[in-house]
């Protein structure tokens, strides 16, 4: 997440933010924890996948797009885990 200029605080906060969108959207129950972890690693997974498709985000919007569609994919790869 270099690239996209967000200090660790702002990564934080993000990551949350995007993780607990996540946890919305896909209807689970993490904790506020989880949901940071979620929303950075789910960030910069996304931004690995966008980035062969040609995508590059940046900033603190690219950072919480990015972290909301890894958020969701690392919550729905854990379910098919589970199963």
């Amino acid at each position: 997440m270099e690239d996209a200029q967000v200090g660790w605080f702002a990564a934080i906060i993000i990551g949350g933010i995007a993780g607990w969108l996540a946890e919305m959207f896909m209807k689970s129950n993490m904790g506020i924890i989880m949901n940071i972890i979620l929303g950075i690693v789910g960030a910069i997974i996304a931004n690995a996948l966008l980035s062969f498709v040609g995508v590059a985000l940046s900033g603190w919007l690219g950072y919480l797009v990015a972290g909301f569609i890894g958020a969701c994919i690392l919550i729905a790869a854990g379910r098919m885990i589970r199963r």
